[in-house]
């Protein structure tokens, strides 16, 4: 049986979206085979579950040719953190050497070449490498993770939601990680099923006074600069702290949305499960 390639499978704190496309292949009883950055002890708990694992920089085409030999379908996920299109030219180059017929992609709900934040004009770069490496890419722009939002939650002291939103009526589009890999599962364990290239997925519409509320803490609106120089310490690079920035610029500016975010029937249609909502994933163990 061909092995499916997932990169990003050790997880992270992003949504670990790749971690869980494993889990659920094997669940289905297919063959994967796991890109990991490191070879520890995540790359470890990966082979226990039944995943083949290889090590490699994703950004280094020596490393991602092996990985890619003798695969026909693939998901390719990259932080947020520097070295995104380098390491999409060095996927797209081997998979299409390779022979690659279906990769599924994680993009951003808003991608495109004018996109207010540096990070979704990079995302739309990156579909366009993927689809004229020609290896049938579908790309699923999916809304901000529960995940990150829970991350932030967790981050005070006391617990609160320190964000420059706004006001507190302000909307966000939402998707657990999970929903994400349900769906990219779904399309990958299914090669014949037809799939538009592009995904819109988005769980749950919210305002951050809700969703600080479903979490458990308050919310509070922090001025844009200083919660800029808080993230450039919270993450450790310029990189997640300046595409967050500007994303949530975005959202205070639209404020209550107006009407433009909408729950995608995607994630039940391809994902085999309604979409997952934030009581849900903030009552999960864990």
């Amino acid at each position: 049986m061909e092995p499916i390639l997932v990169t990003g499978a050790a997880g992270g704190q992003q949504g670990s979206t790749g971690r869980r496309v494993v889990e659920l292949l094997l669940g289905r009883g297919l063959s994967v085979r796991a890109m990991v950055h490191a070879d520890d002890a995540r790359a470890d708990a990966l082979r226990g579950l039944g995943a083949e694992v290889v090590a490699g920089d994703l950004r280094e085409i020596a490393d991602t040719r092996p990985a890619l030999q003798g695969v026909r379908s693939a998901y390719f996920t990259y932080p947020v953190v520097d070295g995104f299109i380098e390491a999409t030219g060095a996927f797209a180059a081997a998979a299409k050497e390779a022979g690659v017929e279906r990769v599924v992609a994680v993009s951003q709900l808003a991608s495109g070449p004018q996109a207010l934040t540096p990070r979704m004009r990079q995302h739309w770069v990156a579909e366009q490498i993927l689809d004229w490496a020609g290896i049938g890419a579908v790309h699923l722009r999916a809304a901000v993770f529960f995940e990150n939002i829970a991350l932030l939650a967790r981050t005070g002291d006391p617990a609160e939601l320190a964000m420059p939103m706004g006001p507190p009526e302000t909307v966000l589009p939402l998707i657990a990680g999970q929903d994400v890999a349900r769906v990219a599962a779904g399309i990958l364990a299914d090669p014949a099923r037809p799939v538009d290239p592009v995904v819109l997925l988005t769980g749950e519409v919210m305002s951050i006074a809700a969703v600080a509320d479903t979490l458990g803490v308050t919310y509070r609106d922090v001025p844009p600069d200083a919660w800029h120089r808080w993230a450039l310490d919270f993450y450790g690079s310029a990189h997640p702290a300046e595409h967050l920035s500007k994303l949530w610029e975005i959202f205070r500016l639209l404020g209550e949305g107006t009407g433009l975010y909408h729950v995608t029937d995607t994630i039940h249609r391809h994902g085999g499960h309604p979409p997952t909502t934030l009581a849900e994933f903030a009552a999960a163990p864990g």
